[in-house]
C-alpha cells in the first residue's frame, strides 16, 4: 500500500533504523494505546501536523523545510529508545499530516479518539485550541509544538496542555533584554499586515513596556512596494524617521524584512525577525553539547535543525524522560510530573528545562542568532525574577488568567 512505502521510504531518508515510526493518513483508525507489557512499558506517541497554507514571498530563496517539526519528533523517538532499550521502554510514533485544505476538525477528533495517551501538536493557536477544550482531551497529554501564540499561554489553562515552543512574549523579552544591556532604547518598530506579524510587533511593544524602551517611530510597511528590484530606493525613502538605535521588524513570513538590512536610512542595526533574531533554536547554537544535537539531527533529516524541529523534539523528550523518572506511562502520572517541580529536560541550552506549573509552558533561554553566529542568548545577566531568570520571558504568572 502507498502509506507503507511511504513509510518505509522515509525512514530510510531519516535513518530511524531500530525505531517503529508509522505514518498514516489523517483519515487512519486509531493508533495503539500505551500499554504495560511483561517486563516492560509501551509508550504511544501522537504527532498530529496541519499543514500551514505557504503564501508567497518576495523571494525565491527562503522555503522553509516542508518537514519541520517532524525530524524534530523523529530524533526526539529515536533519542527515547536509545535510553529506553536499556530499561525495557519501547517508543512508538505515529504521525497524522492534515493539508492545509482539509477539514482539521474531522482529522483532529479522530487523533484525539486513539487510545493514545500522547499527542505533540504542530498547528496553528486555533487547533491547539480547539483540541484542549475536546471532552475527550481529558485524558490525554497535549503538548504544542508549533504554535508561539501569546493568548494561548494567557488564557487556555487546560492542566493537560503543554508548550515546548517559546512564545512570540518570550522570543520579544529576549531580545528587549539584550537591545536594553546595549543601550538601544530608542526603538523604530516596522511591521507587516499579515496576523502573525500584527501580534509579534504587539509582543515587542509590550516587551518595550516591561523593559522601558522607547518606541520613537513606527510604521506598516507598504505592501506594494517593489523591493526585490528596487530595495536600494525604496528601504531608505521608507525607513527615514527621528533619531532611533536600532530598527526592530516584525515579518514573521519574510516578505521584506530581509531587504532592510543595509538599507535604512540612518546606519542602525537590524533586528526582530531578522537581523538580529530571537528564536527557539538555530542551526547555529554549538555550546552546552548542541553541537552533538545538530549532529544527530543533520545524520536524520539531512538539514538543519529549526525552531519547530527543536520544540517538537524536546516535546518527545519531556514524555520520555516523564515516563523514565516514573517508571510509568500513565497519563495522569505524567502530566503532574511534568508541572512538578521534579521534572528536568537537558535542552542543551545550557540550563535544565522545566515547565511553568499554571500555564504549561517549557522554560527555557532564547538565542539571539544572526546567520552564522550566536550573538547572546537570553536570559541576560542583571535580569533577575524571584523564582528563576528564565521567567523574566514570557508571561509571568500574573499576566494569565491560570492560577495553578
Amino acid at each position: 500500500m502507498k502509506w507503507q512505502t511511504d513509510s518505509w521510504a522515509l525512514c530510510r531518508l531519516t535513518g530511524c533504523i531500530g525505531l517503529l515510526l508509522v505514518v498514516v493518513p489523517w483519515f487512519a483508525s486509531p493508533a495503539g494505546a500505551a500499554t504495560t507489557k511483561s517486563g516492560g512499558i509501551s509508550v504511544q506517541i501522537q504527532y498530529f501536523e496541519v499543514k500551514r497554507v505557504v503564501r508567497p514571498t518576495l523571494s525565491n530563496i527562503m522555503r522553509p523545510a516542508p518537514d519541520r517539526g517532524l525530524q524534530g519528533a523523529i530524533l526526539g523517538l529515536k533519542d527515547n529508545n536509545s535510553t529506553g532499550r536499556f530499561l525495557k521502554h519501547d517508543y512508538r510514533l505515529t504521525t497524522h499530516i492534515v493539508p492545509a485544505t482539509a477539514d482539521w476538525k474531522t482529522a483532529a477528533r479522530k487523533v484525539l479518539a486513539n487510545p493514545g495517551a500522547f499527542v505533540v501538536i504542530n498547528a496553528p493557536a486555533q487547533v491547539i485550541r480547539f483540541m484542549a477544550g475536546s471532552p475527550s482531551a481529558k485524558s490525554k497529554v497535549l503538548i504544542n509544538a508549533g504554535s508561539g501564540d501569546d493568548e494561548l499561554r494567557r488564557t487556555l489553562c487546560a492542566p493537560n496542555l503543554f508548550h515546548t515552543l517559546p512564545s512570540r512574549a518570550m522570543r520579544a523579552d529576549a531580545l528587549l533584554q539584550f537591545l536594553v544591556k546595549r543601550r538601544w532604547r530608542r526603538i523604530f518598530l516596522v511591521s507587516g499586515r499579515r496576523a502573525g506579524d500584527v501580534k509579534f510587533a504587539a509582543s515587542i511593544r509590550r516587551a518595550m513596556t516591561k523593559f522601558r524602551a522607547r518606541l520613537v517611530a513606527e510604521k506598516t510597511w507598504l505592501a506594494g512596494a517593489d523591493l526585490r528590484r528596487n530595495a536600494a530606493r525604496e528601504a531608505p525613502r521608507f525607513t527615514q524617521a527621528s533619531e532611533y538605535d536600532v530598527l526592530v521588524v516584525a515579518d514573521e513570513n519574510r516578505d521584506f524584512g530581509q531587504y532592510l538590512i543595509y538599507n535604512t536610512w540612518l546606519p542602525r542595526p537590524v533586528a526582530g525577525s531578522h537581523g538580529l533574531q530571537p528564536v527557539a533554536w538555530s542551526s547555529v547554537v554549538e555550546q552546552w553539547g548542541a553541537a552533538q544535537l545538530q549532529r544527530r539531527f543533520q545524520m536524520v533529516a539531512k538539514r538543519g535543525m529549526t525552531g519547530l524541529d527543536y520544540a517538537a523534539w524536546a516535546a518527545v523528550r519531556s514524555i520520555g524522560e516523564a515516563v523514565t523518572r516514573l517508571k510509568s506511562a500513565d497519563a495522569a502520572a505524567v502530566r503532574d510530573f511534568l508541572r512538578s517541580d521534579k521534572f528536568a529536560l537537558a535542552g542543551f541550552k545550557g540550563r535544565k528545562l522545566s515547565f511553568r506549573a499554571w500555564n504549561g509552558q517549557l522554560r527555557q533561554p532564547i538565542p539571539l542568532v544572526h546567520e552564522t553566529a550566536v550573538v547572546a542568548v537570553a536570559p541576560i545577566a542583571g535580569y533577575l525574577h524571584r523564582y528563576t531568570e528564565l521567567d523574566t520571558l514570557g508571561v509571568d504568572r500574573r499576566e494569565t488568567d491560570c492560577g495553578g
